[in-house]
């Protein structure tokens, strides 16, 4: 299995009552789709997973399997195995297709008592749908590139989104992706084209899950396109219009500016999550008036290559 081209980690817009709004998620996957998108991951980090009901979490996948033009991978992460297995069971009788297995959130977990949950988890959870091992480190325990390894061997695993932004790593994985077939994807927009682009044209380049893709599809396409051009002058002007945003989002709790930013396209998102301070606020007020100059900007290159 092999999986190419740039998937993206949507938002999930909330109503008043904190519960999901399904409408507004509908009119997130028609824009991505209609963008061009290789595939949609839902609840991803960006998602928000931990802040939501698993009951709602399995009825907004099977609609969205229904409702999406393009492939719906969808993560399971949870706090524990039950519900991580419970949720993998319905999304992939929903017709998911691939299911992104971070390691349990909250506590801090060992890579052995790690390497003992994903070996259950494939156990339980059955087969039929690829399961993808989600590496992210920065919301719940770091998965080692040894084990990952370790588990990839096993064959029950079809391949990992690698989202901890180590390059090394990353590049670990590449060649031993090369050697046993599993497939690569990069999580971390931050270091995005430096793990898929490498040196450039002669290298395979592996697929890709984009938080920053879901207020900024057109970005992200247009960047995708110009790697498999091999056009390293287009890419390192769309990175630099990437890693720009991405300098706001790391300046506010995650994922706040992605939500408000896919809002200024005009979709719905709810209300943010967190409150936030009145200095965190009047920053916030200059991301607006910085992103309503900015968009155009991008747009226009975006358009251009």
């Amino acid at each position: 299995m092999q999986m190419r081209g740039m998937y993206v980690a949507a938002v999930t817009p909330r109503g008043r009552q904190e519960d999901i709004d399904f409408g507004a998620v509908f009119e997130i996957l028609d824009r991505l789709c209609a963008a061009g998108v290789q595939g949609v991951v839902l609840f991803a980090a960006a998602g928000e997973y931990a802040a939501l009901e698993t009951q709602e979490r399995s009825r907004l996948v099977y609609l969205a399997v229904k409702r999406s033009r393009v492939p719906v991978l969808v993560g399971v992460g949870s706090a524990s195995l039950s519900t991580s297995v419970a949720l993998a069971r319905e999304a992939r009788d929903a017709g998911a297709a691939a299911l992104l297995v971070p390691p349990p959130f909250f506590f801090p977990y060992q890579q052995d008592d790690l390497r003992e949950f994903y070996m259950q988890f494939a156990a339980q959870a059955g087969t039929g749908t690829p399961l993808l091992l989600s590496n992210t480190p920065e919301f719940t325990s770091g998965i080692a590139t040894r084990t990952a390894l370790e588990l990839l061997e096993t064959g029950l695993y079809a391949g990992i989104e690698e989202a901890g932004g180590d390059i090394e790593a990353f590049a670990c994985l590449k060649t031993a992706s090369a050697a046993l077939g599993f497939s690569l994807l990069a999580g971390n927009d931050r270091v995005l084209t430096r793990a898929r682009f490498g040196e450039g044209a002669d290298e395979r380049i592996p697929g890709a899950i984009s938080e920053a893709g879901c207020a900024l599809p057109e970005l992200l396409m247009a960047l995708d396109r110009s790697m498999a051009a091999a056009d390293r002058e287009a890419v390192a002007r769309l990175d630099a219009l990437l890693q720009e945003f991405l300098g706001w989002v790391e300046r506010f709790p995650r994922p706040l500016i992605l939500k408000v930013a896919t809002g200024l396209r005009g979709l719905k998102t709810g209300p943010l999550s967190v409150p936030l301070s009145a200095a965190r606020q009047k920053r916030l007020e200059e991301f607006r008036e910085w992103f309503g100059a900015w968009l155009p900007v991008m747009t226009r290159i975006a358009a251009n290559g």
